[in-house]
């Protein structure tokens, strides 16, 4: 394979660029290889994840389960995370000197326990391995050359860099995507991924802090209502979140887009039980208690005060006795456990990070390479391409599982 002395641009200073050129750098050291960051702070996103302590990878290291936290791109993906996964992943950051630990969910982080670990490690590589980073440089417009296939890449400033071949790694930026549509390529339009659910419920308000794990949700918007998520649940301050509604958020963000965040959720608060088991256990409390405040006495393995607050939903008070409660009711509150009826209306943030469904074209793309199918020598990576993953580290592996191939496919020559 030979190795040519080629003008390599990276745009975008996050973590699917980054990676991207260190990959390039070191595969074809004979390669100028510069990377473009529009703002001062490079790598930001990764700074601010996990809280601060940046969400690297997951441990789940076989690529047909891992591609299953994918609402989009898991197909695409499969074949590349073969070439570089989750462990490729441990492997590189473990030769820069980090070292990830792996937590009970299989979320991996530094074991530092903070991002600036893998943010210093990105840029001393990035150093280490001879690429040109230009921080505070915006780019106006790609244009294609005619005569040797390249690009020319104009900077505000008025600059011109020319390049043989062109990562694009600008993530969610709408600049990005008005510069890959230029080069003739087609994007699905961008909508917001992973986010909470306003819930307008005062009642449910009040228990924010409150978590049932599991709770099964069930989510109906825009007429379909096949989508549904089992896992913890916690309510807040504005409505519903926790790991199963993010995930719902994921695999809904299309639908629940189109619906304007107006839905309909059922919360199965006991999905453990089927809604027969959870009848003979209401009764079996029933006929035991008959004296007793429905209030103060259960039979079901939930927090007393959403206990209160559901069967303040179907017209149950505090002073309420069990051998009161007519078989209506009864059945009312059967179904308010197993399949009660929460409106959403609007959507929430999920702390500072953001995902974005939409991007480039998977069609678009060769996967083994990350080469466009439309534009020879014009590469993607990262959260550019129509690919997401649902909280757990998933987005952070996809970005660096097309940087390092797009960056190995441009270090090498065509010829």
């Amino acid at each position: 394979m030979k190795l040519l002395p080629l003008q390599i641009v990276v745009i975008g200073g996050g973590a699917a660029g980054f990676f991207g050129a260190i990959a390039c750098a070191k595969a074809n050291p004979a390669a100028q290889v510069t990377l473009l960051e529009a703002s001062r702070q490079p790598l930001a996103k990764v700074l601010i994840s996990g809280g601060g302590r940046c969400n690297v990878t997951h441990a789940c290291f076989e690529p047909e389960e891992l591609v299953q936290n994918y609402p989009r791109g898991a197909k695409a993906l499969r074949g590349a995370l073969t070439r570089f996964g989750p462990q490729d992943t441990v492997a590189w950051f473990a030769t820069g000197g980090v070292y990830l630990k792996t937590e009970a969910d299989g979320r991996m982080f530094p074991v530092t326990n903070t991002s600036e670990t893998i943010v210093e490690c990105l840029i001393k590589a990035v150093a280490t391995s001879g690429v040109k980073l230009r921080i505070g440089t915006h780019v106006t417009s790609v244009k294609r050359t005619a005569a040797d296939g390249g690009f020319d890449i104009l900077l505000k400033s008025g600059e011109t860099i020319k390049c043989d071949r062109l990562l694009m790694a600008t993530g969610s930026s709408l600049a990005g995507y008005k510069i890959v549509r230029e080069l003739g390529h087609q994007i699905e339009p961008p909508v917001p991924s992973l986010f909470t659910f306003n819930i307008v419920d005062q009642k449910l308000r009040e228990l924010a802090g409150v978590s049932v794990n599991p709770a099964q949700l069930r989510l109906s918007a825009g007429g379909k209502s096949q989508l549904q998520q089992t896992g913890p649940l916690l309510i807040t301050h504005w409505g519903l979140s926790g790991p199963a509604v993010l995930k719902l958020s994921a695999w809904g963000a299309r639908v629940l887009h189109e619906s304007r965040y107006q839905a309909t959720l059922l919360i199965n608060w006991l999905p453990n039980l089927h809604q027969e088991q959870v009848r003979e256990k209401v009764l079996a409390v029933k006929d035991e208690w008959g004296k007793k405040a429905i209030a103060l006495h259960r039979g079901v393995d939930l927090p007393h005060r959403l206990w209160q607050y559901i069967i303040a939903r179907v017209g149950i008070t505090t002073e309420d006795r069990w051998a009161e409660i007519s078989s209506k009711t009864l059945n009312q509150l059967v179904q308010e456990l197993t399949q009660g009826q929460y409106l959403i209306n609007g959507k929430g943030a999920f702390k500072e990070e953001f995902v974005t469904c939409g991007g480039v074209k998977l069609k678009e793309v060769n996967f083994k390479t990350m080469e466009s199918r439309l534009v020879p020598g014009l590469y993607f990576a990262g959260e550019i391409l129509d690919i997401d993953g649902v909280t757990g580290g998933f987005n952070f592996q996809s970005a660096w599982t097309t940087g390092y191939l797009a960056g190995v496919a441009m270090a090498t020559s065509h010829e």
